[in-house]
């Protein structure tokens, strides 16, 4: 068993931290035949699960008034890097009935930004 985490523990790299409910963009390197790009994928993250480098994210977007959704591996390699767009304020950790909403009300509140003594004098 603890070679098992001792390879776990190569695999797993610095990410930013995010949670769900915050809008992530996800450049994501695809490969097409010989060639490789980065495809960038926007949407809400609605789902983490996993712990170590099994860990896992869901991302879900609109696409022409259709939901899409992708599951991401945290510590994948083909990703190659994770911008956090928004800080959503929610207070659950699976997000599914987003699932169920469409235009306005699928809107999620942004958290509200600590703002420090120096800015307020």
């Amino acid at each position: 068993m603890e070679k098992l985490k001792l390879v776990e523990q190569t695999q797993v790299r610095e990410v930013p931290s995010f949670k769900p409910g915050d809008t992530v963009n996800v450049h994501y390197r695809v490969r097409e035949g010989e060639k490789e790009r980065i495809q960038q994928y926007e949407g809400v993250v609605i789902n983490m699960r996993g712990s170590g480098a099994n860990k896992t994210f869901t991302v879900r977007k609109i696409s022409s008034n259709v939901g899409v959704e992708r599951i991401f591996p945290l510590y994948s390699p083909f990703i190659s890097q994770v911008d956090i767009k928004k800080r959503g304020k929610v207070r659950r950790a699976k997000l599914f009935y987003l699932r169920a909403l469409r235009g306005k009300a699928a809107r999620i509140k942004e958290k509200a930004r600590a703002v420090s003594a120096k800015a307020k004098a």
